[in-house]
């Protein structure tokens, strides 16, 4: 089917309406007299987008098990209500007795949700024209079979009379046979039904568990990443303890980044299977892993800035710019937790992209900022260490220069990519890969702490490092 830009513009917007008011709810939807919103037509309202993995099984246990291998999006308790100027008007159009039609489908079968562009824009409800024209049921969706099942999109009718209606839909289950992005849409083509709101829930499973089928798969990287924090933990913590008597400043900072990291990957893996297991997330467990994290970054890049700086190898203090270097950590650390916490905890999921960015500015700007203090700070450092010849520091900060560059290199070229991702792929159709896009900066992250751990591991020489330090470069 070809689409007009109008077309494609109003596929959009019903997306824009699935992705922006139930992405990071996840797997258990909630809706609070949630509104229909108006597009082209008709009157929508998303019920939730996830990627969900085809059944194993199609038999259910009696205790209802998350791993019992099913896949399916259930209704549960779903009211609708409308208001009472729409409940008194009596409409004379045959299906405009009030009712709403329930629409699943795969975002491949998107096209198959409304007809062809009927003066000159693309209609999601039948109308009279449309009717005797591609013979459809007047005042109901316009739906075309898929082709790969002629069942698919799953179009399910409420009629109601009243003001408000409980529906027979309590404990149904649509299963899910085919891995895919499904989308969940309440649509409603009567205009009498404008100010249609809807209250109630629906559960999205997936064969192991309630985990959305896009962090499935961080749900095992964190396993995975746990046991490489605590492999460089034991290796760290063997050395620390052979050292003990000559541990520099600068070490105990490492240590601290590595026991946050440690606890990061924990807490993250504990909320991930306890979201798998109930479909919720806690809001106490979310924040601490979210704040730990926002520690963990703030706190990693104090250390690379102050490596930077020349801190416990050519300096034994900061000096007067010890005030500045914790006042950006600081606002590093809010502005990070700000972030985190509008994007994963609790239900917070109605932020609009405007807002979101607002938010992910002040993040970007501070890390470019530090990025520049960084590279001069280095920059700064190696000149002083060539000028006192000293061979040995030189041949440490020349390494953990290349490392850095190595990572800002890298880090810019995955931000190309992610913005690459992202804009090829709008209707969110390879999101059995979108994990990566997450799990790339904990890797990153990882691996240039494991280059500092090399670079400034405890041993015997540490103190004496440390007693030849340069004192006039305080100022």
């Amino acid at each position: 089917m070809d689409l007009r830009a109008n077309d494609i513009s109003i596929v959009f917007t019903i997306f824009s309406l699935l992705f922006l008011s139930r992405i990071s709810n996840a797997s258990i939807h909630i809706y609070h007299r949630d509104p229909f919103k108006e597009v082209g037509n008709a009157f929508l309202l998303s019920g939730g987008s996830e990627g969900v993995a085809a059944s194993i099984s199609t038999e259910g246990s009696s205790a209802d098990s998350p791993h019992d291998g099913r896949s399916f999006i259930r209704f549960e308790n779903i009211t609708f209500w409308r208001t009472k100027v729409a409940a008194d008007e009596r409409s004379d159009m045959e299906h405009s007795t009030g009712l709403i039609q329930v629409v699943i489908f795969e975002a491949a079968d998107r096209n198959n949700i409304g007809g062809s562009a009927y003066g000159g824009q693309r209609s999601i409800c039948c109308t009279p024209d449309l009717a005797k024209v591609e013979g459809c049921k007047q005042g109901e969706v316009i739906r075309i079979p898929s082709a790969t099942n002629i069942n698919w999109p799953i179009v399910l009718n409420v009629q109601f009379s009243e003001s408000y209606l409980s529906t027979n839909m309590d404990h149904a289950e649509v299963y899910i046979t085919k891995t895919g992005m499904y989308n969940l849409l309440f649509i409603a083509c009567d205009p009498k039904l404008k100010g249609l709101s809807m209250s109630g829930k629906t559960t999205w499973k997936n064969p192991d568990g309630y985990l959305p089928g896009r962090m499935a798969p961080l749900m095992t990287f964190y396993v995975i990443m746990l046991l490489a924090y605590l492999l460089l933990s034991v290796i760290w913590f063997s050395q620390y303890a052979r050292f003990w008597k000559d541990i520099l400043k600068l070490q105990h900072c490492i240590t601290a980044v590595i026991v946050l990291g440690l606890f990061e990957m924990v807490f993250w893996y504990l909320e991930y299977v306890n979201f798998n297991n109930t479909g919720m997330r806690p809001v106490v467990l979310t924040t601490w892993v979210v704040t730990i994290g926002a520690v963990r970054k703030a706190v990693s890049r104090i250390l690379i800035l102050s490596v930077s700086m020349g801190y416990g190898v050519v300096r034994p203090t900061l000096g007067g710019l010890t005030s500045k270097v914790l006042l950006l950590g600081i606002t590093y650390f809010l502005a990070s937790e700000l972030l985190n916490i509008t994007e994963y905890v609790g239900t917070i999921n109605d932020i609009s992209g405007r807002a979101r960015l607002f938010l992910v500015l002040p993040v970007a700007f501070l890390d470019a900022f530090l990025i520049l203090w960084i590279f001069t700070s280095l920059s700064r450092t190696l000149e002083q260490l060539q000028v006192k010849r000293s061979s040995v520091k030189l041949d440490i900060y020349r390494k953990f220069s290349n490392a850095l560059a190595v990572t800002v290199i890298a880090s810019v070229a995955w931000i190309v990519y992610e913005v690459y991702f992202k804009a090829t792929d709008p209707f969110n159709e390879r999101w059995q890969s979108a994990w990566i896009i997450t799990a790339f900066w904990d890797v990153i992250a990882y691996l240039l702490l494991c280059v500092i751990c090399y670079l400034w591991a405890p041993s015997q020489s540490s103190q004496r490092c440390d007693a030849s330090l340069d004192y006039s470069v305080l100022s």
